[in-house]
């Protein structure tokens, strides 16, 4: 019986020696040091024994135990720090080797306008309201004086759903209801960005979709050189300190009197160049009082009430700011055109 003991010793030493896997390992732990391995198998015949040689069996199969086990451990040390070793190898990262660059994306340059515009009119107490771009037609033309039938409709070629739901051709609709919700009590002042949508054929500088930014002012007492400090603090802002505005008359229905706005070309100074088309001046916007229909059909008591309305649009002074030659350059979403505005 220690004969068998002492075989069974060599024989799983050897295996353990042998083994390069953890599941090898355990194959053999399981094999000699099991409930049904070979050693419980001889200490079950230890009753045939005397008295005398039990005790020597039994510590010998102790003894034979704790070598097997004790290899079992060194050589299961030994291949998990090889498998260590090895997974390292493999993942090594050649620190000489030049990184790769990241690219960083950046603010769109017609976001970065609109933002800018925003800052300077929330500077000047204004505040941002917005609306459905899905609108009816009534707080898209009949609010704003201009009711079914009316000629002015036909300069907005517009995208009707139903005879009375409509893609917004302005954002001058969230300005009707911004003034219904205040229910005719002042003051009222905000701008209104957002998208708008016209049936329109692009090209260079037209777009079926393109974005507006109304402001509207409403209160006590509002004239029209409120309105005309409020459009040359604007131009300089944006253009430069040494700005000069000038103020044409023209009609828009929700307005009057209406004008449109010119800057002096930031490019020439005023003298005449390509940007300005010779004439030293630019077309920005348009602008007026607020006609007195309008405010009465968003329950102000024009009599009472006066107010200023203003509306631009961020693509053109975008290609303005920053030499922009075609509008659809802002949807295309071409990566060589938005790489060059990576300061904006």
């Amino acid at each position: 019986m220690q004969e068998r003991l002492e075989e069974l010793k060599q024989e799983a030493l050897s295996k353990v020696e042998a083994a390069s896997t953890l599941k090898e390992l355990q194959d053999v732990k399981v094999a000699y040091l099991g409930k049904k391995g070979p050693i419980t198998e001889v200490l079950r015949g230890m009753g045939k024994l005397s008295a005398e040689e039990r005790p020597i069996v039994g510590q010998l199969a102790n003894d034979v135990r704790a070598a097997i086990t004790e290899e079992l451990e060194k050589k299961q040390e030994i291949v998990e720090r090889a498998a260590v070793e090895e997974k390292l190898a493999a993942e090594a990262i050649d620190v000489t080797l030049p990184g790769r660059a990241v690219n960083q994306g950046n603010r769109h340059p017609l976001t970065a306008v609109i933002e800018e515009i925003e800052d300077l009119f929330l500077g000047m107490g204004y505040s941002i309201a917005e609306g459905p771009e899905v609108e009816q037609d009534y707080y898209n033309f009949e609010a704003l004086n201009l009711p079914k039938n009316h000629p002015a409709r036909d300069m907005q070629d517009s995208f009707y759903i139903t005879e009375e739901i409509l893609l917004r051709t302005h954002t001058s609709p969230v300005q009707a209801r911004t003034m219904e919700a205040h229910e005719g009590k002042g003051p009222v002042k905000v701008i209104c960005p957002g998208r708008v949508y016209r049936r329109d054929t692009d090209d260079a500088t037209h777009s079926h979709q393109f974005t507006q930014i109304e402001g509207l002012v409403v209160d006590e007492n509002i004239r029209m050189s409120d309105l005309k400090g409020t459009l040359q603090t604007f131009a300089k802002k944006m253009f430069g300190e040494d700005r000069e505005i000038r103020l044409r008359p023209s009609f828009f229905p929700f307005t009057e009197p209406s004008v449109e706005m010119d800057i002096s070309c930031f490019k020439c100074g005023g003298h005449g160049c390509n940007v300005c088309k010779g004439t030293g001046w630019i077309e920005i916007l348009g602008a007026g009082m607020v006609h007195p229909n309008v405010l009465e059909m968003s329950g102000f008591d024009s009599k009472k009430y006066t107010g200023f309305a203003f509306g631009m649009g961020p693509e053109r002074i975008a290609m303005l700011k920053y030499g922009i030659d075609d509008i659809r350059h802002f949807y295309q979403n071409d990566i060589r055109f938005l790489k060059q505005f990576k300061r904006v």
